[in-house]
């Protein structure tokens, strides 16, 4: 049976807080998210708003990531990123069922592999690109030339 279908969203509240309980507890997490947060009650229930939309298409949440995280670059770094989801993987394996932590943490990693992406992902210099995308775009002319 699909992970997913084991998620019930009167269990998404509770896993949040404990979730963010520990979090605030990390020594390294901790500070960067206590700093950041200034109503820990309004927060987890955004949170919980966000995994009912990701993972139960409910339509809840309505806020962006993104930009949330990039306020806060400065202090993250993809190492933190992994800390956060060992936490994850720790907290749904201890409160959801394996179908259920599963699909919740398959889904955490994309999520994180996402918002990493958009907080440190840099392209080359504007000459190395173009020089990629010119042998890209000369290799089909090469190869229809070799068939002749």
């Amino acid at each position: 049976m699909d992970g997913v279908s084991k998620i019930r969203e009167e269990d998404l509240l509770p896993l949040v807080e404990e979730f963010y309980a520990r979090i605030r507890a990390d020594p390294e997490l901790g500070p960067i998210f206590n700093d950041a947060i200034d109503d820990w009650p309004e927060h987890l229930g955004k949170l919980a708003a966000f995994w009912s939309s990701v993972m139960l298409t409910s339509g809840r949440y309505k806020g962006q990531p993104v930009p949330a995280h990039l306020k806060h670059k400065a202090r993250i770094t993809p190492a933190l990123f992994e800390r956060w989801l060992a936490l994850w993987v720790q907290t749904t394996n201890d409160m959801m069922t394996s179908e259920a932590a599963a699909a919740l943490q398959a889904k955490a990693r994309r999520i994180a592999e996402s918002l990493q992406l958009a907080m440190f992902f840099q392209l080359e210099g504007r000459g190395a690109a173009t020089g990629t995308r010119a042998k890209q775009a000369d290799a089909p002319e090469r190869r229809v030339q070799a068939h002749d």
